[in-house]
């Protein structure tokens, strides 16, 4: 039975070794840019990824492997609708396409679920929607959305200044998660006003000053406003604020990571919809 699973993966696979292949350069300006391809495809890196973006039902339009790492193709091909293109790519070609400091030999072009802002307002009361301001860091971003689908959050809007969610450092933080949490870009600002006129309570996160977190009143409908690692939240968006709820933590600490607090924040909110 492997071997005729690592034939049939074998066979699938198309030998590519110039750097002007169409898809290998669609592949190379994915990974270059922030931006969803013109034919709205992002890309991916790494064996796990790709197979929570297969366990997420994604639509793929390539999946490339690296000469050396052949042998992922026979756990991953069989996996994947017989349409998607599966490339085989020199261990050079693979290395100008994919920018990982340490790739894992696979990577794909994806197309991720596309939403609105009133898509995940429509959604508030089943659990707390993130407002996210200024986010940058990927990794901080990545898990903040893993949190956010562990702990139940409606979904996530991505204001100005946040790192591109289709950023591939984002995606592999995120454990998958990227995938299926409903999230949308679009200015605070107005999202504001859209969560006012459904009456959703808007809560800032802050180090020292608001309403200790267990004393917080996190039931839905609630936005949970996540500010800049170092800046915190925009004024304009502070002064729009319900209020703000703090984390308790020793004074010798100026602040939490951004991940964290989000993370702390989501469980609570969770925990008291359970209780």
């Amino acid at each position: 039975m492997k071997k005729t699973t690592s034939t049939a993966a074998a066979q699938r696979l198309r030998p590519i070794e110039g750097r002007h292949n169409t898809l290998v350069k669609e592949l190379r300006a994915a990974f270059a840019s922030p931006e969803l391809t013109p034919d709205g495809f992002c890309a991916i890196e790494g064996l796990r990824i790709v197979e929570e973006a297969i366990r997420s039902g994604l639509k793929f339009r390539a999946v490339f492997f690296r000469k050396t790492s052949e042998n992922k193709a026979q756990r991953l091909i069989p996996q994947l609708a017989q349409h998607v293109e599966t490339l085989l790519l020199t261990d050079k070609l693979f290395a100008s396409a994919v920018p990982s400091e340490s790739p894992q030999g696979v990577a794909a072009l994806v197309k991720v679920p596309q939403y609105s802002v009133d898509d995940i307002l429509s959604r508030s009361d089943a659990g707390p929607i993130l407002a996210i301001g200024g986010i940058q860091d990927p990794g901080n971003l990545g898990t903040i959305l893993r949190s956010a689908e562990a702990f139940g959050a409606a979904g996530a809007v991505l204001g100005e200044g946040t790192v591109s969610l289709y950023n591939s450092k984002v995606i592999r933080a995120s454990a998958g998660s990227a995938f299926r949490l409903p999230f949308a870009r679009a200015s605070l600002v107005q999202a504001i006003d859209q969560m006012r006129a459904l009456k959703i309570a808007l809560l800032a996160t802050s180090s020292h000053r608001g309403v200790p977190l267990r004393q917080a009143q996190l039931q839905p409908p609630v936005a949970i406003f996540i500010g800049n690692e170092g800046a915190g939240l925009d004024p304009d968006i502070l002064a729009k604020m319900d209020g703000a709820v703090s984390i308790p933590h020793s004074p010798r600490v100026e602040s939490l990571n951004a991940g964290v607090a989000a993370s702390l924040i989501l469980y609570e909110a969770m925990r008291q919809r359970m209780t």
